[in-house]
């Protein structure tokens, strides 16, 4: 896997971002903190969907996005964006 599919851009960053500090959220929290739109940052998160990074449960009509912290790529994820938060 590449680098650039897995952050694919400012927008995937700022979802990657949005989640990694808050461990989940619903698609509603994730347009409002990030700024983007709703079908852009759908297409986000199935990708991040598709590369096994990202889980989604649903509650009825809610749908809730978390990081899935079995897959060791967003552990170093979290350490990278970690690191570069200090700089």
């Amino acid at each position: 896997m590449e680098l650039e599919e897995l952050c694919g851009g400012r927008g995937r960053v700022k979802v990657l971002r949005a989640l990694l500090r808050d461990g989940h959220a619903t698609v509603t929290r994730l347009a409002r903190e990030t700024g983007l739109n709703h079908s852009r940052l759908l297409q986000h998160l199935r990708a991040l969907q598709k590369l096994g990074i990202l889980e989604e449960r649903r509650y009825g009509r809610i749908r809730l996005y978390e990081l899935n912290y079995k897959d060791p790529r967003v552990g170093a994820l979290r350490e990278a964006f970690e690191l570069l938060e200090k700089l």
